[in-house]
């Protein structure tokens, strides 16, 4: 490159070339002496000691001689090599000319951009360019550049130690390197490029003055695109010469050229490039190049950017991918050395993109006051970005458009909580786990209290975690991320490739509610991992780099991702997104989340504030994520939910993107049973004791059991009650209390359970005193001695008794049949036995106190009747009831009266039932025992209206069976 109207040369200072000094180790005043304070004196042993550390230490300085010469011999022999193959300075004049870069779409035939290989440059004088623009780039680039000799040794130490240590990267080139990096040298990344860019530096610097270097730096160095040195990036940026530039103007200048692609005016980046340009104005003060007040003025001066008028497809995307390149390539190589670039864009994905967005962005913007929207959409198998829409319009720079707001932090409101349930779920919890959802204070700190409300500010009491995810409710949300643990939750979205979430002290309780900024490109392709059952694939946009002869230099290669998560977990978050039934009762059955029967998981959120309304959703093969707001973070309309506004362009590009293509299928998950009722998803909190009514203790082994009741005691506590949150499927807690949460989550709880008359109650925990082996009564029988022959139809038994309580009654069986009871003192027993057959019987005595502390005592006897003693047949039949009776459900209960022969020979009376048709009788009721010829029953609950037939059975003693005639009646109930 000619330099222009340079009339003489300047020397710039050089001091860095003076002679120094040098010293040697074999200089007296660097000899060391082993001479002590009474070194005369000293010891043999202590002299031959100090002789053998002077003859190291005169080695070791050899040593170290011999290596500087050594190293110092390497360093010339280098030196002069690389010398030899050095370009020569006066490259600077010679350019070579530039290919054009094409981005393509994934199949190759479309093209997105092309960056334009033909520099547009205008050379300018240095004197026709403002002193604060040659001021800006050397406060920015290179403040002392008039006193180094070409490198600064020091810039490059700092550069390295930052680079090392910090694992950040840093700049240490001064102007005349980067001249030489960007006019002669190539662009390729390595030591022997590095020193040879040094050796041309100091060549250059010999060659020219100072102001000649910094005249061929803003003549040459790229400021972005197609735009070589300040003149051709003044008039693109701003339409006008470089000597027209304002202060403001110029600092922007001035920050581009450490990375234009990232910088640029046109990319999504501006916000950032008006940081680099404050930053530099503050530089200028503090270097005294201007006024604080000058550069107070620039700051607050709007600078209005001539308008992009480049012929760009899909432009967020290829913003994107220009500026991965340049990070990795530089801007050179990408600006001119012809390569091709196929992305993973795809086009026909892209334009449905633009148009959904186009066709509905209008609406939310004129009924919520939401001006943009953006979108993306990613292959999960692959991480390959298949659509790309940063902005509503990327030309409107009323709603910043250029900005990719895929690549912006904001907040994600709820659609965060699915990672803090996929965290909760690998701590031990389930699908079905209950939490109460109850307004809660969750702050420790009275001073400061905490107490997030759902947001129709209703409450649900006891709900599993599928319907509280689902429902999108905030105040298990908050439980769950505190069960989980935050550190647990933190651990989990950097597994899942968030970056926006590192600082650590930034977050409380509140990040699962959205409190945490992300981005929706990396938010999305977290959402891969649950579509992808637990394997990440990491974000692609390119799938292949040709250089201008068409060979490869980069070319994505597939793999099986990382597995970030157990495949069950991602299954049980996938159950959930995809249950449009556990949603319904929020969303109803008719919502934007869903695609007819293709089964598709998704997940809304928004901010409290209205600032950013999300919907993330996916199937086995394509997760798409959608932001609505306003780029300036002003807020949308009340209402602008993430359901209402982002949904309706998730579910429009799916629908139309999906199409016709094969159905798929979330495989199911396999809930684990843990054993623990919470964990499990019963919220029945009843515990069902038995209880001895005597006592009202608990019943023992010796509790009668007409003595034992069942009694229900419900106790309603929070789920920190029964489990710990740091081990959910361990032991319960001893001492729930010692949990700071327990007590502010346990108060909501026992307040509910006595709105809703559920009052708390506690079972007792002692056991029934009464019922015992010593309080139960002494049993002796008198007669009939055992194994004796009766031979009276009257059977007398005697018997001596006696009992702590007193006795209560008697009870006679024969062969297990109740025969008598008597309520009497003495409690003897004279009962007629004839209907009993002939031969050996089992007498049982059962004497009980009022308690039913009960003995018994058994004999056998013979008995031996003659025929004339037996008269043994029974009958039965219905008295005051006649046949083919009409009645209602007035007459009801119903009096059935019997009339019984040798009625002492019966055992028991059984009353049945059927209607017309049918073959089974009912039980109306069963008599036992039998002491009198007449009996009576009532029949309590009244059938339905039909006809129906009656009878009644006696059993005897003997076994015999007697059965009464059947009796129709017809039953005509009212009412029905």
């Amino acid at each position: 490159m000619p330099i222009p109207q340079i009339s003489h040369k300047t020397k710039s200072p050089q001091g860095w070339r003076n002679k120094k000094k040098k010293y040697y180790l074999s200089r007296p005043e660097y000899k060391t002496h082993q001479l002590g304070r009474n070194s005369g004196n000293s010891k043999s042993v202590k002299a031959g000691s100090a002789k053998i550390k002077s003859r190291l230490f005169q080695l070791a300085s050899r040593f170290i001689i011999g290596l500087i010469v050594f190293s110092g011999l390497v360093g010339l022999v280098t030196f002069i090599w690389l010398s030899r193959g050095l370009p020569n300075p006066s490259r600077l004049i010679d350019r070579q000319i530039a290919q054009s870069t094409k981005i393509l779409d994934r199949t190759g035939e479309n093209i997105l951009y092309e960056i334009y290989g033909a520099e547009k440059r205008t050379l300018v004088n240095l004197n026709e360019i403002p002193q604060y623009l040659k001021d800006a780039t050397i406060a920015i680039e290179d403040k002392d550049f008039y006193k180094h000799g070409g490198f600064s040794i020091w810039a490059m130490f700092r550069t390295t130690v930052t680079n090392v240590l910090r694992g950040q990267k840093a700049g240490g080139s001064t102007l005349t390197q980067q001249l030489i990096k960007n006019a002669v040298l190539s662009s390729e990344k390595t030591y022997t490029r590095k020193i040879k860019e040094l050796l041309l530096s100091y060549k250059v610097e010999k060659k020219f003055s100072k102001d000649e270097i910094l005249q061929m730096y803003l003549n040459e160095i790229p400021y972005g695109s197609t735009a070589y040195g300040v003149e051709a990036a003044s008039r693109r940026y701003f339409g006008k010469s470089a000597r027209d530039t304002s202060l403001a103007e110029a600092a922007v200048l001035a920050a581009l050229p450490q990375a234009p692609t990232r910088y640029s005016p046109y990319g999504p980046n501006k916000d950032l490039l008006m940081e680099r340009q404050k930053y530099i104005l503050d530089l200028m003060v503090e270097q005294g190049r201007i006024s604080q007040e000058e550069a107070e003025a620039a700051k607050k001066q709007e600078i209005k950017f001539k308008e992009q008028t480049d012929n760009i497809t899909a432009p967020h995307f290829v913003m994107y991918v220009k500026e991965l390149l340049a990070e990795k390539y530089g801007e050179a190589m990408i600006e001119q050395e012809g390569l091709k670039i196929y992305t993973t864009l795809d086009l026909y994905k892209q334009k449905i993109a633009e148009e959904v967005i186009a066709e509905i962005a209008p609406k939310n913007q004129e009924k919520y006051n939401a001006s943009n929207a953006a979108l993306i959409s990613i292959d999960p198998k692959t991480g390959q970005i298949l659509a790309m829409v940063g902005s509503r319009d990327y030309f409107n720079d009323e709603i910043d458009g250029q900005v990719n707001v895929t690549l912006q932090s904001r907040q994600p409101g709820s659609s965060f909580k699915p990672i803090v349930y996929t965290a909760a779920f690998i701590k031990g919890y389930t699908p079905n786990t209950a939490l109460y959802d109850l307004v809660t204070n969750f702050s420790t700190d009275p001073a400061k209290p905490y107490e997030p409300h759902n947001y129709d500010n209703q409450e649900r009491g006891p709900v599993t975690i599928r319907k509280a995810l689902a429902g999108s409710l905030n105040i298990p949300a908050v439980k769950a991320i505190y069960l989980a643990g935050i550190n647990n939750v933190l651990n989990l979205a950097d597994e899942l490739g968030y970056t926006t979430l590192k600082d650590r002290s930034r977050f409380g309780l509140s990040l699962v509610l959205g409190g945490g900024e992300v981005k929706l490109i990396e938010h999305a392709n977290a959402y891969c991992a649950f579509a992808r059952e637990g394997r990440l694939q990491p974000i692609a946009a390119i799938l292949k780099i040709e250089d201008k002869n068409g060979k490869i230099i980069e070319e994505f290669k597939e793999s099986g991702g990382k597995k970030v998560l157990d495949a069950n977990f991602a299954r049980m978050t996938n159950s959930i997104l995809s249950d449009n039934g556990a949603r319904a009762y929020v969303f109803g059955e008719s919502n934007w989340l869903t695609l007819g029967s293709r089964p598709v998981a998704a997940k809304t959120g928004t901010t409290n504030d209205y600032r950013d309304a999300w919907t993330i959703g996916y199937t086995p093969s394509i997760v798409t994520g959608v932001w609505v707001g306003n780029n300036d973070n002003t807020e949308m309309k009340r209402g602008a939910d993430g359901s209402v506004v982002a949904a309706p362009i998730w579910h429009e590009f799916m629908k139309r993107v999906l199409g016709d293509t094969p159905i798929e299928y979330f495989k199911e998950p396999e809930i684990p049973k843990t054993g623990k009722p919470i964990l499990d998803g019963d919220t029945n909190f009843e515990t069902t004791v038995k209880i001895d009514r005597a006592s009202g203790f608990l019943a023992t082994e010796y509790t009668p059991e007409n003595f034992i009741e069942e009694k229900k005691y419900r106790k309603d506590h929070c789920i920190l009650y029964y489990i710990d949150k740091n081990d959910p499927l361990g032991e319960q807690p001893k001492n729930p209390a010692d949990d700071p949460q327990f007590a502010l989550w346990e108060k909501p709880v026992l307040a509910w359970a006595e709105k809703q008359g559920l009052a708390s109650s506690t079972p007792p925990t002692e056991y029934d005193n009464l019922h015992k082996p010593e309080n139960r009564p002494t049993v002796e029988i008198i007669q009939p001695a055992n194994n004796q022959t009766i031979t009276d139809p009257i059977l007398l038994a005697d018997i001596k008794i006696s009992a702590p309580r007193g006795i209560n009654r008697a009870e006679y069986y024969i062969d297990d049949n109740l025969l008598a009871a008597n309520y009497s003192y003495p409690f003897n027993l004279a009962k007629e036995i004839n209907f009993l057959n002939n031969g050996f019987h089992q007498l049982k005595i059962k004497v009980c106190d009022d308690i039913d502390n009960c003995s018994i005592e058994t004999m056998e006897f013979n008995l031996n009747l003659s025929e004339a003693q037996k008269n043994n047949e029974i009958s039965i039949s219905f008295i005051e009831l006649s046949d083919g009776l009409a009645t209602t459900n007035f007459d009801f209960p119903l009096t059935l009266k019997v009339d019984i022969k040798n009625a002492r020979q019966v055992a028991k009376i059984t009353f049945y039932y059927s209607a017309e048709g049918e073959k089974d009788a009912k039980t109306i009721a069963v008599l036992q025992p039998v002491e009198n010829s007449q009996a009576a029953v009532r029949w309590q609950q009244c059938p339905p209206s039909n006809t129906y037939k009656l009878y009644a059975e006696a059993r005897g003693w003997n076994g015999q069976v007697a059965k009464s005639d059947e009796i129709t009646i017809t039953i005509n109930n009212t009412g029905e």
